[in-house]
């Protein structure tokens, strides 16, 4: 884990499209008076609607465009020097849509959290609401992890949960969680900036004075809750 050797906990964010989350997580930190700066937001897309947000907020908002490099292996060598060139603690993914090296992973190992839009380790990788759906489950929601070389796997920081509505399409399912989302990366920020977090020697993670780290969205009807009359 990184000593956070000063008093404020340095972020960079990284984003792929209009980085709804880093937007939560920059107001997070400024709304609740964390310590902690988001020192920079990177977008590998010059599209990417983010990095508009950031540069009115003040934050220095950077592209290093995956379309520049020949090759994931120069991409991310690239990224990791325009990340390090801002001290960061840690680095957030936040709809960052790249599949990172396992170079990068190490470089950043213990500091590089990813939020995913399923409850791991179900339904890895893309289109996780279909396969939510495809399923059948009745649960879905998203997780905020410590990254490892495995795709969309690595320990366990929280989770959030959302009932799976009978009329739920991948869309209305998506929006739902998305709120969840906000709530779950925002409130593991306060622990990472409060210095909460580690890991152990199992690669277990530990929140110091949380005793549950899971978030859950209460159901519109309770279906094991019955009324009758004799």
């Amino acid at each position: 884990m990184p000593a956070i050797t000063s008093s404020t906990c340095r972020l960079v964010v990284l984003i792929s499209g209009r980085g709804s989350n880093m937007q939560t997580i920059v107001n997070t930190v400024r709304e609740q008076g964390l310590p902690a700066q988001v020192c920079a937001v990177i977008a590998n897309k010059a599209d990417a609607l983010g990095l508009h947000w950031a540069r009115e907020q003040g934050i220095q908002a950077t592209l290093v465009a995956h379309r520049d490099y020949a090759t994931r292996k120069e991409f991310d060598q690239a990224l990791a020097q325009a990340i390090d060139a801002h001290r960061p603690d840690y680095v957030l993914l936040a709809g960052f849509m790249r599949v990172l090296t396992p170079e990068f992973v190490e470089h950043f190992n213990g500091r590089l959290l990813n939020i995913h839009p399923s409850l791991l380790p179900a339904f890895p990788g893309l289109h996780t609401h279909e396969q939510a759906l495809a399923a059948g489950v009745q649960w879905h929601g998203c997780t905020v992890h410590f990254v490892t070389p495995v795709l969309d796997h690595g320990p366990i920081v929280a989770q959030g949960a959302v009932p799976v509505l009978a009329d739920d399409t991948p869309d209305t399912l998506a929006e739902r969680i998305l709120g969840v989302e906000h709530h779950l990366y925002a409130q593991v920020v306060r622990w990472l900036a409060e210095g909460r977090v580690s890991l152990d020697a199992m690669q277990r993670v530990h929140v110091h004075g949380v005793a549950s780290r899971s978030f859950a969205v209460a159901p519109p009807e309770s279906p094991w809750i019955t009324t009758s009359k004799n």
